[in-house]
């Protein structure tokens, strides 16, 4: 029954969807086909010009936030191309772009700022040295053995005397460090121990 009120209401809009399903009856459905193609193809645009740009930082991981910005790129660019109303299709693109500006904002004052950059960034932690797990550093980081057993799975390593490091980055990816040869460290600087 539900599922019938939903087809009613976008038959009510005159897309050519009857109460029973889907039925091609003309121009209504073939245009909003061509709608949503139009929709989406303004909001790939969009995304595509904003992005060059804002630089190739613009998907990256480099930090925490850069995650939770993709992620409501995404988010964005799905309710733009959803948009039933021109106006809600041009609020969503003002979104897109605050977004890339909110962005771009953040990472100058971070590269800037090193106040700014303690304040919105997270250091890398330490799990793991020389074979050794560093127990407390697992519980800080709420990191199980055997996820870090899985990391060192995934990168190849064969014997846990020859793990150098395994830094959970302030990205949530772990890097694994490992080999016969000591670890330089220039390449722990930076990282809580």
């Amino acid at each position: 029954m539900v599922s019938d009120i939903a087809f009613l209401r976008v038959r009510s809009r005159g897309t050519g969807v009857s109460a029973r399903g889907w039925h091609p009856t003309g121009k209504g459905l073939s245009m909003e086909i061509v709608y949503l193609l139009l929709r989406a193809a303004i909001a790939v645009a969009g995304m595509v010009l904003f992005t060059r740009v804002n630089g190739l930082r613009s998907f990256s991981k480099m930090a925490g936030y850069d995650f939770g910005i993709t992620i409501a790129f995404g988010s964005v660019l799905a309710s733009m191309v959803m948009a039933t109303e021109a106006s809600t299709f041009w609020i969503n693109f003002g979104a897109l772009l605050a977004l890339f500006v909110v962005q771009r904002t953040i990472s100058y004052f971070r590269v800037e700022n090193d106040i700014f950059h303690d304040w919105i960034g997270n250091d890398p932690l330490l799990l793991m040295r020389n074979g050794e797990f560093l127990e407390h550093n697992l519980r800080k980081g709420r990191v199980t053995r055997a996820d870090v057993y899985g990391k060192l799975r995934e990168a190849n390593a064969l014997q846990l005397s020859q793990v150098r490091a395994v830094i959970l980055e302030d990205t949530g990816d772990v890097s694994v460090l490992h080999g016969p040869e000591d670890i330089d460290d220039i390449l722990l600087e930076g990282v809580r121990t």
